[in-house]
């Protein structure tokens, strides 16, 4: 596939998105990676190619100390932020693939460029954004991981059109990759890096909000977030390792349910408060 065809097709995948779950129908999510059936494309479940692709994107992120549990935070973090848009099992359990997944492609990347303490050079710059399009390469041939593929591509595009690798720009961009983009920005401010020191939560906010005054980031998804935020993912924000995760997110999960549904009914979707 030449590369005019190669981003038309992503473009439309990049169209498609996921729709919040009917209201009044709000599952019980403390049993979301419960199985539904033998054969249910949305059970959390993964084969036993798909586990040596978890490991390797789990091994790239140990090549730095500093990045470890990135990858199970960021599942965590986008996962509840889906929970509380109302999206779909399905959607989820992409969020969480592709929480792991989405830097997979630097295990192309060389330790020079990936930990380098300073700025990098304009040919640096460009080895190190070809990390998208590598993973969607790495998991393509999963037929099972097609749902992931835009995310893992995606998810440095920026709303004004401005980001990579196609430039794609609002709505263009699929709704996926723009909620895991969010909470992988919000982990990175908050860890150290060999280029940074962490910011306070406060301070990352602070920066998320910047960069969407500047156009970079969706703003409604932004509000979303940033309330969010307040009202839940300070308060359970679990460090995740090991065997420990799933239960750990389980029970995380849950209690956003019950945080979501206490005094509010039915609703399916977390509602922004009125700044009427």
């Amino acid at each position: 596939m030449d590369c005019q065809r190669e981003k038309s097709a992503s473009i439309r995948a990049a169209r498609r998105t996921c729709k919040p779950a009917g209201t009044g129908t709000r599952e019980p999510w403390n049993l979301f990676f419960e199985p539904q059936s033998e054969n249910d494309p949305s059970e959390f479940s993964i084969s036993d190619t798909e586990e040596i692709l978890f490991a390797l994107a789990v091994a790239v992120e140990q090549r730095d100390h500093q990045t470890a549990g990135h990858c199970e935070r960021l599942a965590w973090t986008s996962v509840a932020l889906g929970v509380a848009l109302g999206l779909a099992r399905t959607c989820l359990v992409t969020l969480y693939r592709a929480g792991f997944l989405h830097d997979v492609g630097k295990v192309g990347i060389p330790d020079a460029i990936l930990f380098k303490p300073g700025k990098l050079t304009a040919e640096e710059w460009v080895t190190m954004r070809s990390h998208t399009t590598r993973g969607e390469e790495i998991c393509r041939p999963m037929a099972s991981l097609s749902p992931v593929l835009p995310v893992i591509r995606h998810h440095h595009e920026r709303w004004d059109g401005s980001g990579y690798p196609d430039g794609l720009r609002g709505e263009q961009i699929p709704q996926l990759a723009r909620v895991l983009q969010i909470a992988d920005i919000y982990d990175a401010l908050v860890s150290p890096r060999p280029y940074k020191p962490p910011y306070t939560p406060n301070e990352a906010l602070e920066i998320i909000q910047q960069e969407t005054d500047r156009g970079w980031r969706d703003p409604e998804l932004v509000k979303t977030f940033l309330v969010f935020h307040q009202d839940f993912i300070s308060k359970n924000n679990p460090h995740l390792n090991g065997e420990q995760a799933i239960g750990s997110m389980r029970n995380s999960l849950l209690k956003l349910e019950q945080s979501l549904t206490a005094g509010s009914g039915s609703t399916s979707t977390f509602e922004l408060p009125s700044h009427s």
